[in-house]
């Protein structure tokens, strides 16, 4: 203690003797042994209230790394080792790419047949959040890179419940950056505990090849969706069971479809004619066309006992019989088709 005081003393007589204090330039003026002995005492006041102010200011440092050291980042990353992209389903009406979060969860691209084929991505969580948060989204460099910034990406909503989703264009942000060998990284809150932070990252070992499957999986779908052959109306050409050309193309697409989707619960087939050729020669007309496209859904795998045929005849005609035109519309076919 008297060495801490001794120094302390000294110090403080040197800084204010070269210092531009004004109390210390007159007292080097007057250089007689009453200013020397008020420049002591000046000096001794000040080490003596920078001491008994030591102790707070060592309690306010022991605070705030008390404060640091309660506040903590919890990070859910998979090591080298342990990282594993797998493709679990390659269809051609889904294809989708999950990532195993150890601890967490999982990060899962997954796409759907369609005309765009869209890619989204769901952040699965294990324990899903209890109120409604945001989660930044920034890309991390590897740690051969070290010394490169974060790049931001995106911010995630958190809803109460839910999982994390995130839409096309943010999703092909991820991937793109996962081939770099950067890390999409998520940051938020913790909803449990408001001293921490969670930190949860989505490793890019082993990630290439994975990658390379699911764009393969995603470029041979079938391009449209289920949405797309649901409810469907088809035409026929006048007075026979052939269907026009522009038809035939969309029951193929149909058939093409019903090849791989094995959720299909019920399909409705109605057949209508136009007026012309006396009504019970319609009539069995219509039957006899709905029964050739069953036999078509049935050919494909469909179970027989889910697809229904009804023949109208020239019942509910949707245009007038008058001309042309209006006869071709109602020869017409009309397909329904429900899901699981």
């Amino acid at each position: 203690m008297k060495s801490q005081i001794l120094t302390e003393f000294l110090g403080t007589l040197l800084a204010l003797y070269y210092s531009a204090s004004p109390v210390f330039s007159v007292l080097k003026q007057l250089n007689t042994k009453i200013a020397n002995y008020l420049a002591l005492m000046i000096c001794w006041r000040i080490t003596v209230m920078k001491l008994s102010l030591l102790p707070l200011s060592l309690g306010l440092l022991t605070s705030v790394a008390s404060i640091n050291a309660h506040a903590a980042m919890r990070e859910y990353t998979a090591n080298a080792d342990m990282s594993n992209w797998q493709m679990v389903k390659t269809s051609r009406l889904e294809c989708q790419l999950n990532h195993e979060v150890p601890y967490y969860g999982e990060a899962i691209f997954s796409t759907t047949a369609s005309k765009n084929k869209d890619v989204n991505f769901n952040l699965d969580m294990v324990v899903r959040p209890d109120n409604y948060s945001i989660a930044g989204l920034k890309a991390v460099p590897p740690s051969w890179r070290a010394g490169m910034p974060a790049r931001d990406l995106a911010n995630m909503k958190l809803l109460r419940k839910f999982d994390g989703e995130l839409g096309n264009k943010t999703a092909w942000e991820m991937l793109t950056e996962l081939e770099k060998g950067f890390q999409p990284t998520f940051y938020y809150q913790d909803w449990q505990n408001s001293a921490d932070k969670i930190a949860v990252g989505l490793s890019s070992v082993n990630f290439k090849q994975a990658y390379w499957a699911f764009l393969q999986c995603r470029d041979a779908m079938l391009p449209y969706s289920f949405e797309d052959i649901s409810f469907t109306v088809m035409n026929y050409e006048p007075n026979t069971s052939k269907l026009t050309k522009s038809s035939q193309k969309r029951l193929d697409k149909i058939g093409e479809y019903l090849k791989y989707d094995t959720n299909i619960e019920s399909i409705s087939i109605s057949s209508y004619t136009d007026s012309y050729g006396g009504r019970w020669n319609n009539l069995e007309l219509s039957k006899k066309r709905a029964k050739a496209i069953k036999d078509y859904i049935v050919s494909l795998g469909v179970d027989e006992s889910k697809v229904d045929t009804d023949g109208y005849g020239e019942k509910r005609h949707v245009a007038s019989n008058d001309n042309i035109l209006d006869r071709n519309k109602n020869r017409r076919l009309v397909i329904q088709i429900a899901k699981m």
